[in-house]
């Protein structure tokens, strides 16, 4: 059930995107997109609003990013998305991370079976997804059924403008600086 109440960006002192229904994060790697995104989970939680949707949050291991993992917003579950792969290996789409399908099939479920929520965060829609490759491709479904108050889609920039000619009225916003680091 969705709330009335304040929506995250109200919390964290951003209230010029209140009123917006689909705000595009982006920013280079390594910004903070995902800790960005988190901080706006914790705080609607602790708003009491209602979250759905994917975190993407990365693994780290001797000094690098060796994995990304895929969590669940509402139940908290966690599967293993990508690991690390030479970009010319196969089943990579030239992207340098060898995706799971079984958990891209879940992810999308997730995002399918998504239920009215006051924050949708989809932590990202990425060149699989846009370029028709698969990837979390239920999350342009789940954006656009409208079934949330507010959604945070991540998107890197060289993605922002076909983003925004799929959703014009998106804001696209950089993940604010001085965000607290996450331990890896």
């Amino acid at each position: 059930m969705m709330r009335a109440g304040p929506l995250p960006f109200d919390v964290l002192g951003l209230q010029h995107l209140r009123a917006q229904r689909i705000v595009i994060v982006s920013g280079g790697r390594g910004v903070g997109k995902t800790r960005f995104c988190r901080a706006l989970v914790e705080a609607a939680r602790g708003a009491g609003l209602v979250v759905a949707g994917l975190l993407s949050p990365a693994v780290f291991a001797e000094g690098g990013k060796t994995a990304i993992d895929l969590t669940d917003l509402a139940s908290g579950e966690t599967r293993r998305l990508a690991e690390r792969a030479r970009a010319d290996a196969p089943g990579t789409a030239g992207l340098g991370w060898h995706f799971d399908p079984a958990a891209l099939d879940w992810g999308n479920q997730v995002l399918q079976a998504a239920a009215a929520s006051d924050l949708l965060v989809i932590d990202e829609l990425g060149p699989l997804e846009f370029h028709g490759q698969g990837g979390l491709s239920a999350g342009f479904t789940a954006i656009e059924a409208a079934r949330h108050r507010q959604a945070i889609v991540v998107v890197r920039p060289e993605l922002v403008v076909t983003a925004r000619l799929r959703w014009p009225g998106a804001a696209v916003v950089e993940p604010p600086v001085g965000l607290p680091q996450q331990s890896h």
